[in-house]
């Protein structure tokens, strides 16, 4: 049976090391206990995508040495993968090289997004599926990507790129058609990086916003907002 790899682009939740831009506002320490809680819910995403439709989540980490917090924060069927560069494009092309190695396809998607539908995983599964070479983007509301899918690993999709910028989607489709490369485009989403980001998922999770519905139910961070009441913006 053909396997999907979905592999989550993460840093392991140390603080001061993560989400630093939020922990301006939240603090270190909760800020990384929110990254944590981040990662068990786009995990649980992963584990949400039907079995039958053969898909196995990595945890796509860094630093080199926190392995054991990774294997404490993922579920035990997944793989792990050190990630290689520094820069991130060097970062996500060898994760997509290394992991379509065994495996017909390939996501990668960001740590950043624990309401992340299950749906949009497996559209972008089975798109990639049908005949013919193809990327899979999915667009996030700064301007970049929270998901992209390949069945080949086009280095060009990741050079030339402002990274950390509101133009990294539009580049990434730009590349893809420069080289000829069919573009199917999830809708948009969002990731957590800042207070802006962490009032829409207390808004999505009130069930007040208008602009993300149908997410996923993000169990670990909802427990955690709810018992965590000084981080309010």
């Amino acid at each position: 049976m053909s396997v999907a790899a979905i592999g989550i682009i993460c840093k392991a939740p140390q603080p001061g090391r993560a989400k630093t831009r939020l922990a301006t506002a939240i603090g270190a320490v909760a800020a990384s206990e929110l990254s944590a809680c981040f990662l068990r819910d786009v995990a649980d995403a992963i584990e949400t995508v039907p079995e039958s439709l053969g898909r196995r989540g990595y945890g796509v980490y860094a630093p080199a040495g926190v392995e054991h917090i990774m294997r404490e924060l993922l579920p035990a069927t997944f793989g792990l993968l050190l990630q290689v560069g520094d820069d991130l494009g060097d970062v996500l092309f060898g994760a997509a090289r290394d992991l379509l190695d065994g495996h017909d396809c390939v996501l990668l998607v960001n740590g950043d997004s624990p309401t992340l539908p299950a749906c949009f995983l497996v559209r972008a599964i089975e798109a990639l599926r049908e005949p013919g070479d193809r990327m899979v983007l999915g667009p996030a509301s700064d301007g970049g990507y929270y998901l992209i899918g390949l069945k080949r690993p086009h280095r060009q999709l990741f050079t030339r790129i402002a990274w950390g910028t509101e133009t990294v989607a539009r580049s990434t489709c730009d590349r893809a058609a420069e080289i000829g490369l069919a573009t199917i485009l999830l809708p948009e989403w969002y990731d957590i990086d800042d207070i802006e980001g962490l009032t829409w998922l207390k808004d999505e999770l009130a069930g007040n916003s208008a602009r993300f519905r149908g997410g996923g139910l993000a169990r670990a961070s909802r427990v955690f907002l709810k018992a965590a009441q000084r981080i309010d913006p």
